[in-house]
């Protein structure tokens, strides 16, 4: 287990610059935290390249973006995409046989997944399979890195890449059950994950959230050395998940979002990034704070942490942008509704004496109960209810500041970082958004 070691002090201003090159490893889709650090690079006037999936035809072949995707990915970034895919996991790679475990899951019934047992041979030939598709993939991608970034040339590299729930159809009812399901709906976490469906998905996960940091790192090597040995400075940050301070009760807690089945995943990631540092590299994980996200979505309740976000921008400092963001926040919610009514309800959901079990850092990630289901259920939907257009919410506005807080700190840090992991808690945040 990773040692705490949240971020308190503000970095110094980075000194990236025009001429400079920031590459993101993790295709950008719609808005999430990876927006906010590729604002700063934009800001700073460096060169932004980024990397794409790729594309699946009918068929299942994975191909790269045509024309007309290119086109499109590279407006959403703001930059050049390498067209060569980059899809991480297995779930569909053949293995000797031509089975894929995409295969083995067909047909399987929703009342029996708990019976599933699955062809671990034909799962692990098809895991190295993915494994050199994705690394003969990525020495591509870094072939053509090394052409494009100068040598001497700052270079930042981003990893976003994360997920991983395998594409059967067995999952989603499941999940949902395990993330959302009360009563009779509840499925039990802990079942699930020591089920053989389980296993599967923490193989998927493993490999797609966090060794791809690793696979990336090493690809890069080259170009690493060439542009340190010309007086640059290199650097790798991902973006990970570990709990989060936010406000309880007046006090900075780390708390932490249960179930979170990629926990393990994202404690792998800490690892290679740990690994990495051990060998001269600068590779970071920033543990970043809950948000909502298209992806996120399926892990309701993720958001209560984010109301808190409100009260630390007045603790810590106010002024001209916390009084912008709680006029916008107002602004969303019903007529019979103030901040003060959501941050009341987020504060006796996070300081509720169900939740005490689950803030144990050295247990982390922690298995659900039905208790902490109904709990955190019925709060996100009654918080949920304060808006007045629920596709207009006072989450997506907190969501946005994170994101460009995160950013700025990651962004910052990765100019000169000091340590493999670091935690990036709504305190921080705060007042990198204050500093405006």
């Amino acid at each position: 287990m990773t040692t705490y070691n949240p971020l308190r002090e503000l970095p110094a201003s980075a000194g990236y610059k025009a001429g400079d090159v920031f590459v993101l490893c993790g295709e950008l889709f719609g808005r999430g935290y990876a927006n906010g650090i590729i604002d700063e690079a934009r800001r700073a006037g460096m060169t932004i390249i980024g990397t794409t999936v790729g594309r699946r035809d009918a068929d299942g072949t994975l191909r790269p973006l045509n024309d007309a995707e290119l086109a499109e990915a590279e407006a959403n970034l703001g930059g050049k995409i390498i067209n060569v895919p980059l899809e991480a996991g297995f779930d569909m790679e053949p293995d000797g046989s031509g089975s894929t475990p995409l295969d083995q899951l067909k047909g399987i019934k929703t009342d029996e997944w708990e019976a599933v047992r699955l062809n671990w041979e034909g799962i692990e030939a098809s895991r190295q399979a993915g494994i050199r598709r994705f690394t003969a993939n990525m020495t591509c991608v870094a072939t053509e890195l090394e052409r494009l970034i100068p040598s001497g040339a700052n270079v930042l590299f981003v990893h976003s890449m994360a997920g991983g729930i395998p594409r059967a159809r067995i999952f989603m009812p499941l999940l949902n059950k395990v993330f959302k399901g009360q009563g009779e709906r509840f499925i039990s976490s802990e079942t699930f994950w020591n089920s053989e469906l389980g296993r599967l998905c923490q193989l998927s996960f493993d490999e797609v959230t966090a060794d791809t940091f690793r696979y990336l790192i090493d690809a890069t090597a080259a170009i690493r050395s060439r542009n340190i040995s010309a007086g640059g400075r290199v650097s790798y940050v991902a973006y990970g998940y570990h709990g989060c301070e936010v406000l309880v009760n007046g006090n900075y807690t780390w708390q932490t979002y249960t179930p979170y089945l990629q926990g393990w995943a994202k404690i792998r990631l800490e690892d290679v990034a740990t690994a990495a540092w051990g060998e001269g590299v600068h590779a970071t994980v920033f543990n970043c704070p809950e948000i909502l996200t298209n992806s996120s979505a399926l892990f309701l309740g993720v958001e209560i942490s984010l109301y808190p976000l409100l009260a630390a921008l007045e603790k810590e400092g106010d002024g001209k942008l916390a009084q912008q963001v709680r006029e916008e926040c107002q602004s969303l919610l019903k007529p019979d509704t103030g901040i003060g009514d959501i941050l009341e309800k987020a504060n006796s959901y996070l300081a509720s004496p169900v939740l005490a079990p689950f803030g144990d850092y050295a247990g982390w990630p922690l298995h659900n109960t039905p208790e902490l289901a109904e709990l955190m259920l019925g709060c996100s939907e009654a918080l949920m209810g304060m808006n007045a257009n629920p596709k207009e919410i006072v989450c997506g506005v907190l969501s946005r500041a994170v994101f460009s807080g995160v950013g700025r700190l990651m962004f910052d840090t990765a100019w000169s970082p000091a340590a493999p992991v670091f935690w990036l808690n709504h305190d921080v945040i705060a007042r990198r958004l204050l500093k405006g």
